[in-house]
């Protein structure tokens, strides 16, 4: 004999576990019913717009499912929280971001980001399951949210590298944020990581010495190895100290073998090789400048 919950497990079923008030309303479980079996044990609240049909620890996906009740009808999943959704692995903020459109009512939960956005488009919203930014809206404004420079260059990395969104989409979308104090930063990263900036890396690279005070070094020196001729990024030869000036590609599999062939016949050679990620360049500067100059020193300079 069909149970009358058993349209609610249903419903539930298909979002963790989980169901919001108003979908209990609509199938005709009423307020006292809830509160009957929320007593007896059976069910759980969680917050104030939602019901778990387990009574143990919340799940992440509950948790993720709840969250987005918790903020309303048209809420969904934004920046980090939409991307671990999307499959982004080791990467979780504190807080579950919950972006809902301007003018709609911003309820105050614990572990909950709720925020009105000027930017809410339902374009940006996947079209089915548990409402999330698509990977490359959540991929930019986890950028633009993130609590340092350093997250922001780490997240957007982590998005491409694990395949969440693509370089390209990524870079269309960032053309719709006008205005923004992390835009040129997020522009850099972006650009990065599309590996057509080798020569811009260069140039920055170079820039940063003069600001420094340290001797620019020739670029894009050529050598001769067993396997053909390769190119050193930048390099001091009166003191024997090479910089690798590695993007995004530089971690790729295809790549890694012949950079360690390149690095270790330079090594070999009796030159220091310093290896600096792009992002390093970016988010760590004074770090990386730190062991160029004690590099140099090494050898004789100042």
């Amino acid at each position: 004999m069909p149970s009358p919950h058993d349209p609610v497990r249903e419903v539930a079923q298909a979002q963790g576990g989980v169901i919001s008030r108003i979908q209990l309303y609509a199938v005709g479980v009423t307020r006292a019913e809830v509160r009957a079996n929320v007593r007896a044990g059976r069910w759980r609240r969680v917050g104030s717009q939602s019901v778990s049909m387990t009574t143990g620890s919340l799940t992440r996906t509950q948790q993720l499912w709840a969250a987005v009740f918790e903020a309303g009808p048209r809420a969904f999943l934004d920046g980090a929280a939409a991307l671990e959704v999307a499959g982004l692995q080791r990467y979780q903020t504190d807080r579950i971001r919950v972006s809902v459109p301007r003018g709609a009512r911003v309820r105050r939960a614990r572990g909950l980001d709720i925020r009105q956005t000027r930017r809410w488009h339902a374009d940006d919203v996947v079209g089915s399951g548990l409402p999330r930014a698509r990977p490359e809206v959540a991929a930019v404004r986890a950028a633009l949210w993130a609590q340092s420079d350093r997250q922001a260059a780490l997240v957007l990395t982590m998005a491409v590298q694990q395949e969440i969104a693509s370089v390209e989409a990524i870079a269309l979308e960032l053309l719709r944020i006008l205005r923004d104090k992390r835009r040129i930063l997020v522009q850099q990263v972006v650009l990065d990581l599309m590996g057509g900036v080798r020569s811009l890396g260069e140039l920055d690279f170079a820039r940063e010495c003069r600001r420094r005070g340290i001797p620019e070094p020739t670029r894009q020196v050529v050598r001769r190895g067993r396997h053909g001729r390769y190119y050193l990024d930048v390099y001091w030869d009166e003191w024997g100290v090479v910089v690798e000036i590695d993007g995004i590609h530089h971690s790729w599999a295809e790549q890694i073998v012949g950079d360690a062939l390149r690095h270790n016949h330079v090594t070999l050679g009796h030159d220091i090789v310093l290896r600096l990620p792009l992002l390093g360049l970016r988010v760590a500067a004074d770090e990386f400048f730190e062991q160029i100059c004690e590099a140099l020193r090494s050898r004789g300079w100042a």
